[in-house]
Order: C-alpha cells, then structure tokens, then sequence
C-alpha cells in the first residue's frame, strides 16, 4: 500500500491526476505502429493493453472510457485495411472482453485500496491516541521523537513514550511491549494511562514505577481472563524524572531497557543499564528496579531508543552501532546533539544500515532540558494533562 501511495503522488502534477496519460500514449503508438508497419504485421490486437493498464492505475470510469475507446478505435484501424488482412471477430471479442474485465479488476482495485486506506486511518487514529502529539518544547524540555513500524501498513506497534509534566517535575516514560499486534497496543495504552496519572500525582519516581509495574500485572490478568494469549506478555521501559529545583541531574529508573545515552558536546555516555527486570516480571525478583541518580549537564540529550534501533541489522547481520555513529556525528558537529538533528541522524542511519528493512519497531527520543523554564511550569499543580 506504501508502494500505492507513491505511485499516485508520482502520476500527479499541480494536484489532477496524469494517470489517464499512460494508457492513451499506449493506445497512439499501437494505432502509429499498426498502420506503419507491413500487412503481415497486424497488432491491433494489443490495444487490449490499454484497458488492463488503465484499470492498475486509474479509476473505474476511466478505465470504462478506455474500454470503450480501445474496442471503437479496434473496429477503425481495422476496417482501414484490406479484407485480406483485417484482424478479424475473434480479436474484436478479446478486446471487447479485455475491457470488461479491465473495468471490474479496477472496480475491485478500487475498492480494496479505499477499505486499506481507512484501516490506515484507523491505525492513524489508534497511534495519535497513544503516542499523543506534543509540542516540541513542552513542561521545561525539548524532545523530538520518531516511531517508524516494521509493518509500515499497520502504522502501530508497541512501542511508546510521553512526558507528563506535574507539580513534582516533568516525568518521562519510553518502552517497548513485547510482541506485535493489537494486544501490544493496548498494553502500551494501558501503560500509559497510568504513567499520565501517577506522573502527575505521585512524587516519589519510585511509586511511578510501583504503579507501572502493578498495571502491568493488572492488564495481563484482565486480558488472560478473557481468554486471551497474553499471559506471559511484558513490557521493557525507561522512566526518567526531571526536577525543577535539580538542574545538574536526573532519576532513571529501568525497567531491564536499552541504556539511555547522554549526548553532548563531549561526547557520548551510557546512563545506568537496564539492571531491573521488564514490567509485568517483577516476581521474579521480588522487588522493582533501583532508582538511579545520575548527573546530567544542561548542554547534554538523553537518548532513549528500543531494540528496532540497537537490533537492526546490515546485509552482512552485523548490527547498528548506535553509541559509536551518535558519537561520530557529534565530535563532527556537536550541534547534532539538538533532539531534533539528533533523532533525524538515528532514523536515517537505522534506515541506511538495514536498507530500509526494518525487523521490528522503532522508535527513536531525544530529550534535554530547556534554558529557562517554559510558561506551563507554573500551571503544573492546577489540573493535569
């Protein structure tokens, strides 16, 4: 459907469709090259290519047309030549044929891409309501963010993150769901209802997490209750706090995630590991993932990415060398720490190693602290968002 969607923006100009233009240049050359080549030579008959052509890229009215045009331009070309070498009823009725079954194929084509397209917007919808737009400076932090889907039809998965500003700091939240489907974007919806609300209310990061981990819990009990195959699901994350009053540092909790990395202009630094277990697994360790402390410079990006990005692989199966390329890019130009230049260079480089074949969901986030506070700080403790 991708493929669909390029080849309609490429057969427009100014903003009318050119597509018609493809079929008719067929129908000209076949009638010049009937008539300019010898009586033996008779390919008249090929002008059922002009519907079959029109019915892959045009709509089902011009496709009609063209039938009609190519079994009136047929009889013709055809009665223009002598009785010995006309082409005869049975070419007639092949490219009558052709045409009707040109105009239904289109009919069909037609029909299906309507019913992708609004699944796509279903899917669109679905990925707005969980990955919500935020404006690129919001609750005293720029970010920049991209999500790019394996499946590049479905447009969702389950990766997320957010940030949630309130009267304890500015809370920041990047995961990973395991599996695909609609049963991971519900999880990932879950999830994050919860962080929007204890990232607000709660002021301890540690009982942000408590309550992220006990949604997860909750979720997987709810949907195998359902008798749904989601028993063993989980969900990797990073849960970051930024406080109004600590400028130099941030609180990382992780819940067993890809490191965050900090990106500044003197290079690239791996955050605490993910040394907690995924959300849903903490059973199996009896407690949740510690909190860490960690300094952050005001002219550092956090990083945050998930395993689409670290596990992407090259034609050769090596994989992408995400701290060593950021730490090139910026030793090159220490402006690409910026969120957004920063976002843009993974995303492309990701895209370059794999060669465009993405094996899982990607997401990519960049976030740093802004100069001065921004004018939503002191709305934080009025209502959340």
């Amino acid at each position: 459907m991708e493929y669909g969607r390029r080849r309609r923006q490429l057969l427009r100009v100014r903003g009318r469709s050119i597509a018609w233009v493809v079929p008719l240049l067929l129908l000209v050359g076949i009638v010049l090259l009937d008539f300019n080549t010898v009586e033996q030579f008779r390919i008249i008959s090929w002008i059922v290519l002009v519907p079959g052509i029109a019915a892959a890229i045009c709509g089902v009215w011009t496709t009609a047309a063209f039938s009609l045009v190519s079994v009136v331009t047929y009889v013709g070309v055809d009665d223009a030549w002598p009785e010995q070498y006309k082409a005869g009823l049975a070419d007639f009725v092949l490219v009558a044929l052709g045409g009707v079954l040109a105009t239904l194929a289109s009919a069909v084509r037609v029909r299906r891409e309507k019913q992708i397209l609004h699944i796509q917007d279903i899917a669109e919808t679905t990925r707005r309501t969980v990955l919500r737009p935020l404006p690129s400076h919001w609750a005293g932090l720029e970010h920049a963010g991209v999500y790019l889907a394996a499946d590049v039809d479905a447009r969702v998965g389950g990766d997320f993150y957010d940030i949630q500003p309130g009267p304890h700091g500015t809370r920041v939240l990047v995961g990973d769901v395991q599996g695909k489907g609609l049963g991971a974007v519900e999880t990932a919806a879950a999830l994050l209802g919860t962080f929007r609300e204890a990232g607000y209310y709660e002021q301890d990061l540690t009982v942000v997490a408590a309550r992220l981990e006990n949604r997860m819990l909750r979720h997987r009990s709810h949907t195998a209750a359902l008798g749904r195959g989601d028993r063993d699901r989980f969900a990797t994350a990073v849960l970051i706090g930024f406080h109004d009053d600590v400028r130099d540092a941030v609180e990382v909790v992780n819940f067993g995630h890809e490191p965050p990395l900090a990106v500044g202009p003197r290079g690239v630094r791996e955050l605490p590991s993910g040394d907690g277990v995924p959300l849903g697994l903490g059973d199996l360790t009896g407690g949740l993932p510690p909190l860490h402390r960690v300094p952050l410079a005001a002219d550092e990006t956090l990083l945050l990415v998930t395993d689409g990005v670290t596990e992407a692989r090259d034609e050769p199966g090596l994989f992408y060398p995400l701290a060593r390329e950021v730490d090139r890019a910026v030793t090159a130009d220490p402006r690409r720490a910026e969120p957004g230049r920063l976002v843009r260079r993974v995303r492309d480089g990701v895209l370059r190693h794999s060669h465009g074949r993405l094996a899982d969901d990607t997401t990519v986030f960049a976030v740093r602290r802004l100069p001065e506070p921004v004018g939503e700080a002191p709305e934080r403790g009025r209502s959340p968002t």
